[in-house]
């Protein structure tokens, strides 16, 4: 897989997160390893530890976004925005191989794949936060 389809998957993973409890995510990935096409055991690994790093720090993620948005909590965002926003903040917060403009980018695609109409704008927007 491709860089871009390793990140979107990690979203996808990360989406389950608002559905299911902590518990509940090892069958989920289970499951998620089942549905995607052609997958190979380096993808899912990557897949699993990055989402499982993710979701390990999950609080210190929203408190940056909540620290760095106005009118916009967390748990205002629509879940599909706010795990792009997730994923892209764990990736400049986190992945120093990854600049902020790739993440920034990726997100905003991210967005226009899955989001609203107006997703791609309000990502770019909070994510630009971050590197001010």
């Amino acid at each position: 897989m491709t860089r871009r389809e390793l990140r979107e998957n990690v979203f996808k993973m990360l989406f389950r997160v608002e559905f299911h409890e902590e518990t509940e995510m090892s069958e989920q990935f289970d499951l998620f390893g089942e549905e995607v096409e052609n997958i190979t055991e380096e993808d899912t690994a990557y897949i699993n530890h990055k989402c499982n790093d993710i979701i390990s720090k999950i609080a210190e993620i929203d408190t940056a976004i909540n620290e760095s948005t106005t009118g916009w909590k967390t748990t205002r965002m629509s879940k599909v925005d706010l795990s792009i926003i997730r994923l892209a903040v764990y990736e400049m917060k986190f992945e120093e191989d990854i600049p902020a403009k790739v993440s920034i980018n990726e997100a905003v695609e991210l967005a226009k794949k899955y989001g609203a109409d107006e997703s791609a704008a309000f990502i770019n927007g909070v994510l630009a936060k971050f590197v001010c």
